[in-house]
């Protein structure tokens, strides 16, 4: 046995010299039969891959149904229609892969190309955009916030920051307005003294409720429905839609409306995957974050007036909306918060604030103007 393999090897061998020798003396008929199978085979090789769609994957801070999944639904149908099949997105809503912060390390990590990123978290690294968790900074107006939080101005604030992370900042979304609920209403200040607010796990959110008088209680957002039922915590804070698809309201008694602050996310990438990125994808990706602007601004509006009416519907509690007399103590209540925030963002945060409050009143100013 060892001889035939010993003999077949040879053979192997001296074929190859022979098909060389033929080449080499001049039978250009064979060589070019090879060549033509070898591009044949090639040819086929790379048409297999072109059509071999790509797949990006979408990871959500929140659960199927939410405002994140409405935008990465829409999302993904603006790019397979874009790229004529040759990107599929797949969603992950929250739970599937990890928490806010573990999504946000594997886009870091290039396990994910997209997710959403709210800065409850993220400005433990990125401390600038703590500005959308302060209060009263943003209008009442939300035509003026779609204008400002969509403008390249403000994005350019943000930008490198999010690149020295390994991020692309593609959008800010923000999901509709913060909403109290709690085991009494909170008309005033005084209503939350010693009162234990679930908050993110953010500094500048534990000010603010301070700044209030409560207790600020961080907790994961999936143990706050058990957490109120127990009485860990005697309220929360979230968009009306998150209320209601995680049935906050069912262990509330009171839910207050304050437009204190509005709810927003981030959308981002990987910085070296997105720069990465063939011209006409990164076109289509791009194409379809500015198509998503209205898009989102309307549906989150449509989607929390829904769920509101879902939970009046379906529960007792009382639904109450301040007035600009009551709103005004909170707002004056949270101004000292601005502090802390200058004091973790340092200039650059005096900068992002300055210019993020005085766009806002140049854009009410002008709308005012323009009615």
């Amino acid at each position: 046995m060892r001889r035939l393999i010993r003999w077949l090897g040879s053979l192997t061998i001296l074929m190859a010299f022979a098909l060389v020798g033929c080449s080499e003396s001049g039978d250009d008929s064979a060589n070019q039969d090879a060549n033509t199978q070898q591009e044949s085979s090639s040819s086929s090789s790379e048409s297999a891959a072109k059509s071999e769609p790509v797949t990006w994957r979408f990871a959500l801070e929140e659960i199927e149904g939410s405002v994140q999944d409405a935008y990465a639904q829409e999302f993904k149908k603006e790019i397979e229609e874009a790229t004529d099949g040759g990107v599929k997105v797949e969603i992950y809503p929250y739970g599937s892969l990890g928490t806010s912060s573990q999504l946000t390390e594997l886009v870091q990590q290039g396990a994910v190309e997209l997710a959403f990123a709210s800065p409850g978290h993220l400005a433990s690294v990125i401390p600038e955009v703590g500005i959308f968790t302060l209060h009263f900074v943003l209008s009442d107006n939300n035509d003026v916030n779609k204008a400002v939080l969509s403008s390249d101005k403000v994005h350019d604030l943000f930008s490198d920051r999010y690149n020295a992370q390994g991020l692309e900042l593609l959008s800010i979304v923000p999901e509709g307005w913060m909403v109290w609920t709690g085991n009494k209403p909170l008309r005033t200040p005084a209503d939350f003294e010693d009162f234990k607010m679930r908050t993110m796990t953010s500094p500048i959110l534990t000010e603010s409720y301070k700044a209030y008088g409560a207790n600020p209680t961080p907790m994961p957002y999936s143990e706050v429905y058990s957490g109120l039922q127990l009485k860990q915590i005697d309220g929360q804070v979230n968009p009306i839609f998150a209320i209601e698809e995680m049935s906050f309201y069912e262990v509330q008694e009171a839910m207050t409306l304050a437009h204190h602050a509005q709810f927003i996310a981030t959308v981002i990438a990987g910085k070296d995957w997105y720069e990465g990125l063939p011209e006409d994808q990164r076109t289509a990706l791009n194409t379809a974050r500015d198509n998503l602007v209205d898009y989102i601004y309307d549906k989150q509006s449509q989607f929390n007036q829904e769920r509101l009416e879902k939970i009046k519907n379906n529960s007792d509690i009382e639904v109450i909306e301040l007035t600009d007399e009551e709103r005004q103590a909170f707002r004056e209540a949270s101004m000292g918060v601005r502090d802390t925030y200058i004091e973790a963002a340092g200039e650059r945060g005096q900068q992002v604030l300055d210019t993020i409050t005085s766009m806002v009143k140049e854009k009410e100013a002008e709308m005012e103007q323009g009615s």
